[in-house]
């Protein structure tokens, strides 16, 4: 009898000792969004993002200006000491290609090979139109300029969601993780009248050595 009533009195106790495990199991998990990023994820990874030095991304940008709309494929390939942007399609005017080694920066496209020692005036003297090239690198990676003042706001789960630097803003709409990296997935840019918006099919972040060989860049 008294054994029958102990295993009697210990059933609530059971009971409750299970049910604040499962209240306390529920209060750890962190929240997701629909993507699974969690709070704490940006600020967690943001060292190995600000040395991620040689990445590629392939993906389609669109242009909008009062007198133009356009869109194109972008094949990025981002070094050390080198970078290479093929641009292919209208925005590109067919096939043009930028690129930049040690300070010195060329523009490939039907008319010819052109040279400037800054990437946004080569691109506005041959093309008529510019991107800030020189901060992309760190922007489309969701960080703001080395160089310059800048204003960030983050979102819900502490991500980058709003750039402004050098009159330039970015909004970041969406993101994707790879190699347990998150990094941009979609971006809206503006500038006065200008409209850029970049959407990221694919990203790299270990780019093959050969490529790095045959690009000319070093560590």
């Amino acid at each position: 009898m008294l054994s029958t009533l102990s295993r009697t009195a210990r059933l609530p106790l059971l009971s409750g000792l299970a049910a604040a495990g499962l209240l306390a199991g529920c209060a750890t998990q962190a929240p997701t969004d629909e993507r699974g990023r969690e709070r704490g994820d940006w600020n967690a990874q943001k060292t190995e993002i600000e040395a991620l030095k040689r990445w590629s991304l392939i993906g389609k940008a669109g242009l909008r200006t009062p007198d133009e709309r356009h869109s194109a494929n972008l094949d990025w390939n981002q070094f050390p000491h080198y970078f290479r942007m093929l641009i292919s399609g209208p925005f590109g005017g067919g096939r043009t290609v930028l690129e930049g080694r040690e300070g010195r920066f060329t523009l490939t496209h039907g008319d010819g090979r052109f040279e400037a020692d800054s990437p946004e005036a080569l691109m506005k003297e041959q093309l008529g139109w510019s991107l800030p090239v020189r901060n992309l690198p760190r922007w489309v990676r969701g960080l703001p300029g080395e160089r310059d003042a800048y204003r960030l706001e983050t979102d819900a789960f502490g991500f980058p969601s709003h750039l402004e630097q050098n009159g330039w803003e970015v909004d970041y709409r969406d993101w994707t993780e790879v190699d347990a990296l998150w990094l941009p997935r979609k971006l809206g840019l503006a500038y006065d009248d200008v409209r850029v918006t970049l959407v990221i099919n694919r990203w790299q972040t270990r780019p093959d050595a050969d490529r790095a060989d045959t690009s000319g860049a070093d560590d």
